[in-house]
């Protein structure tokens, strides 16, 4: 009786470890994109300088690894980080070609942002799973089976109709919707690049993040300058009011917190649980969205993000089962 007691605790503690950490991943994902909406484009702020803004947020992740990293070896018992320096020239050789990814992928999806409102920007940036099947057969050459060819072409049809419904409306941005196409294919070259990057960081994602926000701090430098945002930056005259550092660094915070709620999901769960919850999260932040800025859309509208968000949880799903397959016949033919 009490061994069934003791296991039933700890499958609701189990359970109940599970919903904090979804609760957590959504109050933080969708607490990034509206602290990162009102830095990018509102009134409130009215700076029109999206890449300083991004920069900014680079500082502040790479600030908080080198504080961790700082920390862990001093206080080795009480905070693990792994252990590199990013001014290694043998490291930069080997990471500054994803760093670059990095910087192109959170630059794009930042510009994108600024100019498409927030209940679009998931539809906007809706094709990085097309891109990296696309990728993935150029580059690695690694077929894609028809179920998920299937789902990409339902999900560029559900991106098309939403692109097309937000035309209709004042908020639409053609620049916003090239800028999202563009972040959804540099978040593809990322994520495949990364595979064979993470091997030379000994498959520690907390370094690999250290290494690429600062040699991003770097990068976003020269692009800050020829997208001529020092004007902006510099005739600024809120720029040290502390009103405005602190939105800064607190949208800094949201970025790093959301690789670190991310990768927590991902542990507690499963990744096609993390999939499907990134999925859902996308819905509710679209419907808050709407809500939040009273904006009013169409049936069709609504019908294309529906269509985006199943054709991706389908695309999830058929991966899934596919992997499961291979395994399985891979441990037959092992016992073979």
């Amino acid at each position: 009786m009490y061994q069934q007691l003791e296991e039933h605790n700890r499958l609701v503690n189990k359970y109940l470890k599970i919903t904090f950490v979804v609760a957590l991943y959504w109050i933080v994902s969708i607490l990034t994109v509206f602290v990162n909406k009102l830095l990018l484009s509102s009134d409130i702020v009215n700076l029109e300088a999206p890449l300083f803004v991004t920069w900014f947020q680079c500082v502040v992740s790479t600030t908080i690894c080198f504080t961790m990293s700082c920390l862990g070896k001093k206080y080795p018992e009480f905070i693990k980080f792994p252990d590199g320096n990013p001014l290694d020239i043998d490291t930069v050789r080997k990471v500054i070609p994803l760093s670059i990814l990095f910087t192109l992928m959170v630059g794009t999806n930042n510009l994108c942002l600024k100019y498409v409102g927030v209940a679009f920007y998931y539809v906007g940036r809706s094709l990085t799973t097309v891109f990296n099947v696309i990728l993935t057969y150029i580059l690695l050459h690694q077929r894609t089976s028809c179920k998920s060819i299937f789902c990409c072409a339902v999900i560029v049809f559900g991106f098309l109709l939403g692109v097309d419904q937000e035309s209709l409306t004042d908020s639409f941005s053609w620049r916003g919707t090239v800028f999202g196409v563009l972040g959804s294919l540099s978040l593809a070259l990322y994520s495949i690049r990364t595979k064979t990057t993470l091997a030379h960081v000994n498959q520690e994602i907390w370094l690999l993040s250290y290494y690429n926000n600062f040699y991003s701090c770097l990068l976003f430098l020269p692009l800050i300058i020829l997208n001529g945002e020092l004007e902006a930056i510099i005739t600024y005259k809120d720029l040290f009011a502390p009103w405005f550092v602190a939105a800064m660094i607190v949208g800094g915070i949201c970025g790093f917190a959301i690789g670190f709620v991310t990768a927590l999901q991902i542990k507690v769960t499963s990744p096609l649980t993390h999939n499907i919850s990134g999925t859902a999260k996308a819905c509710a932040q679209t419907i808050i969205a709407t809500q939040w800025f009273n904006e009013s859309k169409s049936f069709l509208w609504w019908v294309s993000n529906v269509i985006v968000l199943l054709a991706s949880a389908a695309y999830t799903r058929v991966k899934q089962l596919e992997m499961q397959w291979a395994h399985n016949r891979s441990n037959i033919a092992q016992k073979a």
